[in-house]
Parts: C-alpha cells; sequence; structure tokens
C-alpha cells in the first residue's frame, strides 16, 4: 500500500510532512534525472525532495492509481538518466494539464507492482506530493524507431542496482526513459485488444514476423525486445484491434511499468486504427481415407454459459475445422461453471455443445470423458475442469472398454498382436503426484476403417508463479516447468509400454501442454515422438498470444507409420473478439503405405 497525506487545494496540492522530515531534506532542490539516477532504484529513494521542474506530458485520472508524469525539458547528457518521473496521487484525480510547466516536492518512493518481494520492476514516482503551476511549455515525444531498442534483453541476474546499459540491453534502454514521453510511427499491433483496453504492438516490425503480422516467440534468448503495450489515456473508444493491424500515425504518451506486461506506452495520443485484414483461418476437409484428429481449448465452457458462447464454437467446429474425425477438448467445466456446489458432472456442457455442432450443420458427435474427483484437478474453482473427447460415429468408432474413473489408471495390454486398453475411456497415472491439481490425460481407444489409434487429451499445469520476462530477476524462474516436466514423463510412459506391445502401435498425443516447443520442460515427449509443426517455419508455430508473443502451447504428437498433413487453425488467439484464448489445430492422418 502507498500512503499519501494530501489536502486538495484546486491547481495546488499541499504536503502534510512527516515529524520525522529534516528541514534541509524537505529543502533539497533536485533535477528528475537526479532523481532517477543511472539504475532501476533511485539514489534519492526515501528522501524529501523539493523544487523539482518539469512539464506535465500525462494524467491518470481514473483507477486508484492516479497522477500525473511530468518531464524535464533541459536533459543532462548521461543516457542512463530518465527525464521524466510519476507523481502519485492515488484515488484523488490530480488537477492539472498535460503542458503545464510545475515545481513538484514530495517524497521520492519505489513503487514495486505486485510487492515489493515480488518480480516485478519498481517504478520511480514522488508521493506525498505538492506542485505549483507556473505556467506551460512542451515536450516533444522522443521517437522509438527499429533501430532504438537493443535486441539483447537484459543481462542476468537481479537488475535493480546494476547501472543501466541502455545502449545494449532492451530492459535499460526502457528503465532509462520511464515516465518519459515517446512515440511510436505507424506501429503494427502484434497483440490484440483486450478486456483491460490495452493491446501489443511492435517497435520492430522485422522482429521474428510470422506471415499474419504477430510476433513469434522462438527461444528463451530471443523475447522480442520491439514488443511494447499500450494503454490509454483519453476518454472514449479504444480500438478493437487484431494482430496485424496498425496504428497509423503517431501514437504517443509517458512510459509506465505494471505488473501486467512490463514497460507500458500510456497514450495521450492514439493512431488512427487500420485493420490489417487477417480474417478468421479455415482448414480443408479430411478426405475418405483421412483420419482428422483436432485439439481445441474452449476456455471454461460450462452448461450455464450464453448459447452465443455454443454457437461461435461449434460453427469453429464445422466450418473453420472442417468438423474433425475426433477432437480432444481442454477447458470443458461441469455443468453449474465456476458455482462450487459438488457437482463434477459434465453431461449437460457437452451435450450443449454437440447439439450446437449439429444445429450448425455438423455431424452429431459423441463424446467419452471422465468426471474428476471434486476439485482435485485446478482450473477455476468449482468448475472442475477436464480433458473430454468428441468423435463422430459415422466416421469413427469408439472402443468402449469399462472400468475407468477418477482414481482408476489406464495400461495398455495386448490383443492379439495389436494393443488395446484396459479401460477405455482411462486416464493416465491419475495417482502420480505430477497430476496435483491438475488435468489428468485422457486416454481413448478408436477403431478408424479398422486399424486402431490411440488418442491422448492433455491438458498440462499452467505457467503460474514463474517469473515475468520483464521483471528484476534474471533470466526469470519458471518454476512451473518442474510439474509439467514430470506430466510429460508420464505421458511418454504410456506410449512406451503401449509401444512395449505393439511397435507400430498408432498413438496421438494432442491438447493444451502449456508449454513451447523448444521447452525442456516438454522434452520426454518432443524428443521421442513426431511433432508435424516441426516441418513449419519456427516463426509460424503458434497457437496462443500472450504479451505480444505469438506462441506455441497447443500440441499435436504422433507415433506410428502414418503420413501426415497438419494445420494451425488461427481463429482466435490473434482477435479482440475471441471466443476462446487459443488457437484449434488438426492433423490428418493415413496409413503409411
Amino acid at each position: 500500500m502507498r500512503v499519501l497525506p494530501l489536502i486538495a487545494t484546486g491547481l495546488l496540492t499541499t504536503t502534510v510532512l512527516p515529524a520525522t522530515a529534516s528541514l534541509a531534506a524537505a529543502q533539497q532542490a533536485v533535477r528528475i534525472h537526479d532523481i532517477q539516477g543511472t539504475t532501476r532504484v533511485s539514489p534519492l529513494n526515501g528522501q524529501q525532495v523539493s523544487g523539482v521542474t518539469g512539464v506535465v506530458t500525462g494524467v491518470r485520472a481514473t483507477g486508484s492509481a492516479r497522477g500525473f508524469w511530468f518531464q524535464d525539458p533541459q536533459p543532462d547528457t548521461d543516457p542512463r538518466t530518465s527525464e521524466g518521473l510519476f507523481v502519485f496521487t492515488g484515488d484523488l484525480t490530480p488537477q492539472v494539464a498535460v503542458g503545464a510547466a510545475v515545481t513538484v516536492s514530495g517524497t521520492v518512493a519505489e513503487h514495486y507492482p505486485g510487492g515489493q518481494d515480488g518480480p516485478n520492476q519498481s517504478v520511480t514516482e514522488l508521493t506525498s506530493a505538492s506542485w505549483q503551476v507556473s505556467g506551460t511549455g512542451e515536450i516533444p515525444p522522443e521517437p522509438l524507431v527499429a533501430d532504438t531498442v537493443p535486441v539483447e534483453h537484459t543481462p542476468d541476474g537481479e537488475i535493480d542496482s546494476r547501472e543501466l546499459e541502455p545502449e545494449r540491453f532492451a530492459l535499460d534502454f526502457y528503465e532509462s526513459r520511464e515516465a518519459m514521453a515517446l512515440r511510436v510511427d505507424d506501429a503494427r499491433v502484434v497483440g490484440p485488444t483486450d478486456e483491460y483496453r490495452s493491446l501489443w504492438i511492435t517497435t520492430k516490425p522485422a522482429q521474428n514476423a510470422n506471415e499474419r503480422g504477430g510476433t513469434t516467440y522462438t527461444g528463451y534468448a530471443d523475447p522480442n525486445a520491439g514488443r511494447l503495450k499500450v494503454e490509454s489515456l483519453l476518454a472514449g473508444e479504444f480500438p478493437a484491434a487484431a494482430v496485424g493491424d496498425r496504428l497509423q500515425g503517431s501514437t504517443s504518451g509517458p512510459l509506465d511499468y505494471s505488473s501486467f506486461g512490463g514497460y507500458v506506452l500510456e497514450a495521450a495520443q492514439l493512431g488512427a486504427h487500420v485493420p490489417g485484414g487477417a480474417q478468421p483461418e479455415t482448414t480443408r476437409a479430411q478426405r475418405p481415407d483421412e483420419l482428422a484428429v483436432a485439439t481445441y481449448n474452449v476456455e471454461n465452457l460450462d452448461a450455464a454459459d450464453e448459447q452465443t458462447k455454443f454457437d461461435r464454437l461449434a460453427q469453429g467446429v464445422v466450418g473453420n475445422l472442417a468438423a474433425p474425425d475426433v477432437l480432444a477438448l481442454e477447458e470443458v467445466q461441469d455443468n453449474t461453471g465456476a458455482t462450487d456446489d459438488g457437482v463434477v458432472a459434465a453431461d449437460e456442457t457437452l451435450q450443449r455443445f454437440t447439439h450446437a455442432i449439429a444445429a450448425a450443420g455438423g455431424p452429431r458427435y459423441q463424446w467419452r470423458q471422465i468426471d474428476p474427483e471434486n476439485n482435485a484437478d485446478g482450473g477455476e474453482p468449482g468448475g472442475n475442469i477436464r480433458v473430454a473427447l468428441m468423435f463422430n460415429p459415422a466416421r469413427v468408432s469408439f472402443v468402449d472398454r469399462p472400468g475407468g474413473d477418477a482414481t482408476t489408471a489406464v495400461q495398455p495390454v495386448a490383443d492379439g498382436d495389436r494393443a488395446a486398453l484396459s479401460v477405455s475411456p482411462g486416464r493416465v497415472e491419475p495417482a502420480n503426484a505430477a497430476w496435483t491439481d491438475s488435468r489428468k490425460p485422457l486416454v481413448g481407444e478408436f477403431l478408424f476403417q479398422g486399424r486402431p489409434v490411440f488418442v491422448v487429451a492433455n491438458h498440462f499445469s499452467s505457467k503460474g508463479g514463474d517469473q515475468p520476462l520483464h521483471g528484476r530477476f534474471q533470466p526469470p524462474a519458471r518454476s512451473s516447468e518442474q510439474q509439467r516436466a514430470e506430466q510429460a514423463k508420464a505421458v511418454r510412459g504410456f506410449v512406451d509400454q503401449t509401444l512395449a506391445v505393439d511397435p507400430q502401435a498408432a498413438i496421438v498425443v494432442a491438447g493444451d501442454l502449456n508449454d513451447y516447443g523448444f521447452s525442456p520442460a516438454l522434452a520426454p515427449l518432443t524428443e521421442a515422438l513426431t511433432s508435424p509443426a516441426d516441418a513449419l517455419p519456427p516463426v509460424e508455430r503458434y497457437s496462443y498470444v500472450y504479451e505480444g508473443n505469438s506462441q506455441q502451447l497447443d500440441h499435436i504428437l504422433l507415433t506410428g507409420p502414418l503420413t501426415v498433413d497438419y494445420d494451425i487453425v488461427h481463429v482466435n488467439a490473434e482477435f479482440p473478439d475471441q471466443i476462446s484464448d487459443h488457437d484449434p489445430q488438426v492433423v490428418r492422418l493415413r496409413a503409411a503405405e
């Protein structure tokens, strides 16, 4: 919590100074660059300062973190020291306008969004502030162009106290301009508008650019320095922008820092929204001799959802995915959704979905799933999310083998010279500690044109708790990887056991694995199974967009003598009106000749 004893008096806010503040400290006149210093933490942190002059470049007039940014029109010659500063007024709207020349007094503070012990960088600011307007001025925003921001992200270690190297590291570059007015011209959108009136642009249009206008995260060593979040200080509408759109003209305002994305341009001017023309993709229909298997995270779908959600998801299955033969679904919730009432059944949820698909002109799908134990599988409390299998009985048969439940482990068994499942559907090692508070994989045995195919539907544990790319600890700790690595080993164990029974077994491991193809957490699977996504250029491997990075969280992995046609179908993640935050993908399989 930030405490500020304020008495507002029009354009002037008078501060009640703590009794412990010395008169000398209160009278210390400094410049903004003296306060910002050459590291992330102010050399005057905790001290009272006065006579700090500058011109107001932006005002935040809403929310609980109101205040204004001001900037010194007479910068020093040190590229490490920012010339801008934020004045924090809490839930009081500052009575000051952009362009006002002000003289400010207050206490220098370092605010860590999310808490001082957390992983985020700090914001240098003045609290308990008073100011006097002395006239007007103007601060031309500094332009950001492709060559401005360094490609190298940041050095390793805790970066709070190290001297900034803005010409070498991207995070240092932004920190050296904290609270200063910046400008990006004709910016391309790389992260769609969200519900909080924010979007992501890139200052480096060529950096890992994919065909649809995004910026793809291709490895831990290259987090894409050109990404920059944009919010608006302006009242009125905010552009509903998709990836690949542009903000034509200038987008400018002071540079802030947030726990939700890191450095953010608080736009006092927004460029004109120009659509880039991206449309939701459609894939081709499978041929008679092809088995089409898709994976789709339907984002907390439950029976209480509006019919619009079911209809749009159904249209995606029928129109965009061309009605695949088998669907591995993630984030199917129980019949009462997030209401924590002990209900675990999801039959009403799946029935509404299959009805919506049929109404959209698709097949009459059937489904198989296993109800989890109540509140044992993570996700939204009370929602009991699980994976499920849907299939078109006109194209593929499901082999039902009784006995599968929330705690019974499925085992591969011999059935003549082929593999079969001990229970179908069944769960992979549900008692394994790897699945604590996480979804258990569901395996189903199918027959397609007389050939058995095993589909393993997955939803690995989330990245919650990992440190951010933009944080003060580098490289960021990815503590959640450990559980996913154990989950990958468990699924790999099932695959290996099945292949030990039948080395020619056709196995499809599909779902939201919540990690990247290059992640060591997924190595037990990616090193042993075929990933059809690997045939794509690295920049085209993505199914999700997070903080302006297009990234690969959803996967289809294969064994067996199969020929493959694979497609990631971009229908959601790049658009502001997404019905799910994930894109589905589909693989069409034929037995090798």
